[in-house]
């Protein structure tokens, strides 16, 4: 017959054995530390190889962690392990539904439904993939060819709109000026929990459509001799920890500059309110504050993670339409001081990518499932050489070579990206020239990370800010999500 490996006994005569490990990892799922739960479960696998639970078990730490590609192949061998292991049915069928794949994730969950008749979160979660696949067949169905849309944008008739009477909130001058004292009211309003007056929502987005449409897809930002910048990672509608940032380092301002490098909104229950006040701030000074599209300021996402039902909770499907028309002129990416690539996700599955290649991007549009504007908003650093599958399904996993390779091309000296929950709110990867700011401390109210912010002197060098996340209200993430119940 045949025997285990020695490295096997190794482990499991020092009193490693698959359950022991099995419960180290669960400890971990348990106290939130999802990335370390995945090692933890990895080297159960090692013990155990082919365990169905532990494939499952670490699956769901994917799901955690938003890596559904990872958690689709985990899932998928615990299936071939076990094909009636139910639960890999659920991290599969979940991790398809959250990239999109519904009619896979529906073949998912009538298994759920087959094997457990009387499983009542299986019946809901197939119900959901149900409804979302015949409301996509629908829309697919009655769409107008692109060049016969209509923007939204030209529907709005920001003059007709009357404020109510009763709004107690500062206004707008006839020449519609959005000044410090009004962006520092609307604040004062909304860590109150009061919503903006309808008119001055649309007039914000309306004045920032006009602002970003004229961007380019890649802008040049100078930082001059004895000025500096801050950089922030996703604030995932984390409203209250935004303002902390600003209490920290200050307001935005001209001689007080902030990136907010994309994935505003989403997870977080304040997402209107933080994307309110970026634009808001945009329209005040355009260069107080410089914005970068994440894959979270896309419409299925939007629709997925809680940012659409907020926007028609608080205001109306209009604005929520307006909001996903003005996402699409956001900038892809920013160089910073002629030194410094900033993009969310990260780089490319082809090498020889320049510059100028990037800003030849036509972004008015719902970004696609590969290539360069797709990968900009996935991708992420991994530790192998190359490129490798992105452990999120979407995207590629790029290696310290491909980094070194795409800046010296394009005469650049870092990158710097978000995408990823840091547990110090950042990390500093691929030989020094990566960076991974997330400014989301305590991400979903539940990770325990810090967040983090850059500043930048004009030198370039980079200087680290952590801090820890600020008390709120109490609104549960993805509040306004109808799916959240996907998630669970």
């Amino acid at each position: 017959p045949s025997r285990r490996p020695l490295w096997c006994d190794r482990l499991v005569g020092m009193g490693e054995t698959p359950e022991s490990l099995k419960a180290a990892a669960n400890a971990l799922f348990k106290e939130h530390k999802y990335a370390k739960a995945v090692e933890a479960y990895s080297r159960a696998l090692e013990v155990s190889p082919n365990n169905a639970v532990l494939l499952s078990n670490r699956a769901f730490a994917h799901v955690r962690l938003e890596n559904y590609g990872s958690a689709i192949a985990d899932a998928s061998s615990a299936v071939e392990s076990d094909p009636n292991y139910i639960k890999a049915y659920y991290r599969r069928g979940t991790s398809q539904y959250a990239l999109g794949h519904l009619a896979d994730a529906l073949k998912d969950f009538k298994t759920v439904c087959r094997m457990q008749p009387q499983d009542r979160d299986g019946r809901l979660k197939l119900k959901e993939c149900e409804n979302a696949l015949r409301k996509k067949r629908f829309e697919e169905a009655i769409a107008a060819p692109e060049d016969e849309l209509v923007k939204i944008s030209d529907t709005v008739d920001v003059d007709a709109m009357v404020i109510d009477s009763t709004y107690d909130g500062a206004h707008l001058g006839d020449d519609k000026v959005i000044t410090q004292a009004f962006v520092e009211d609307m604040i004062a309003r909304f860590k109150d929990q009061k919503t903006l007056a309808f008119k001055y929502a649309f007039e914000i987005l309306m004045q920032s459509k006009a602002i970003l449409e004229a961007l380019p897809t890649l802008v040049d930002v100078p930082v001059p001799e004895g000025t500096h910048f801050t950089v922030c990672g996703d604030v995932h509608g984390q409203f209250f920890d935004m303002c902390n940032i600003f209490d920290l380092n200050g307001h935005p301002s001209a001689s007080n500059p902030y990136l907010f490098n994309g994935d505003f909104v989403d997870r977080g229950s304040y997402s209107t309110e933080v994307i309110m006040t970026l634009l808001a701030y945009k329209c005040m000074d355009p260069s107080c504050v410089h914005l970068v599209r994440g894959n979270h300021e896309t419409a299925a996402m939007n629709k997925m993670y809680g940012f659409d039902g907020e926007v028609k909770a608080k205001y109306s499907v209009k604005l929520a339409d307006l909001f996903q028309e003005v996402f699409q002129y956001l900038p892809l990416a920013i160089v910073l001081g002629t030194k410094v690539f900033v993009v969310h996700g990260g780089l490319f599955s082809r090498d020889g990518v320049t510059l100028d290649d990037l800003r030849k991007i036509d972004r008015f549009h719902e970004p696609p499932d590969s290539g360069e504007f797709c990968e900009m908003l996935w991708s992420d650093p991994g530790p192998m050489p190359g490129r490798q599958p992105s452990k999120r399904g979407v995207g590629v996993a790029f290696g310290a070579d491909v980094t070194k390779k795409f800046l010296e091309l394009n005469n650049l000296e870092l990158v710097v990206r978000s995408h990823e929950v840091k547990d110090e709110g950042f990390e500093v990867d691929h030989d020094g020239k990566l960076i991974t700011v997330f400014s989301a401390p305590n991400y979903c109210d539940q990770m325990g990370n810090k967040g983090a912010f850059i500043r930048f002197e004009s030198d370039m060098t980079p200087h680290f800010t952590q801090f820890e996340a600020v008390p709120h209200p109490p609104s549960r993430p993805m509040q306004y999500a109808s799916n959240s119940h996907m998630f669970q």
